[in-house]
C-alpha cells in the first residue's frame, strides 16, 4: 500500500471530504498529471464566455480559474510546510478576498491556463519528490489538523468539484 493513498477522514478537516470523494482510486500523482487536460478542454470558450457570471456577484469563469490556481498553490505550500515539519500553524484563506484582490478577471483565459499548467507541473514534482515518510507528517492549517498526503487529494478533488460547477453553471 502506498504512503500516498487516499487519506483517512481524520487526516483533514471534514469540509474537504467532499473534494477527496471526487477523486478516483489510483495513484494520486497520476491523477494530478492526467486530469488537468480535461478541465482545460472545458475552458476553451469564446472570449465573451470567459467573463460570464452566472449570477450577479459571482465569479467570472476567469476568476474561477484564478481561484483554482491560487488554491492549488496554497494547498501545495501547506503540504510543503508540513512535510518539512517546521510546526507552523498556517492561516486560513478567505477565497472571496483572494479573488477580489486577484486580476484574474482581466487576464485572458489562455494566459491563466498557461499559468495553471506550470503550477500543476510544479505541484506534481513537489509531491513526487517527497519521501514516503513525509506523507503522514502532520500540521495545522485554518485551525485543523492535516497530513501532508491529504493535500494532493484535496487539490485533485477541488479541481473536479469546480469542473462540475463549470459544466453546470458556466457552459
Amino acid at each position: 500500500m502506498s504512503a500516498w493513498n487516499r487519506p483517512d477522514p481524520k487526516e483533514h478537516a471534514e469540509y474537504y471530504a467532499r473534494y477527496i470523494a471526487q477523486v478516483p482510486e489510483g495513484s494520486i500523482l497520476e491523477t494530478l498529471r492526467d486530469q488537468l487536460p480535461g478541465t482545460l478542454d472545458l475552458l476553451e470558450v469564446p472570449a465573451d464566455r470567459e467573463v460570464y457570471r452566472y449570477e450577479e456577484g459571482k465569479w467570472s469563469l476567469r476568476e474561477v480559474v484564478g481561484h483554482l490556481i491560487d488554491t492549488e498553490r496554497m494547498f501545495a505550500f501547506r503540504g510543503l510546510v508540513m512535510a518539512r515539519s517546521d510546526g507552523a500553524d498556517l492561516p486560513s484563506m478567505d477565497q472571496d478576498e483572494w479573488a477580489a484582490r486577484s486580476n484574474a478577471h482581466d487576464r485572458p483565459m489562455s494566459d491563466l491556463t498557461k499559468e495553471w499548467i506550470a503550477v500543476r507541473r510544479s505541484v506534481v514534482h513537489l509531491f513526487a519528490s517527497m519521501e514516503d515518510r513525509a506523507a503522514t507528517r502532520r500540521g495545522r492549517a485554518s485551525g485543523y489538523d492535516f497530513t501532508v498526503r491529504s493535500f494532493p487529494w484535496i487539490i485533485a478533488g477541488h479541481e473536479l468539484w469546480h469542473r462540475q460547477l463549470i459544466e453546470r453553471l458556466y457552459l
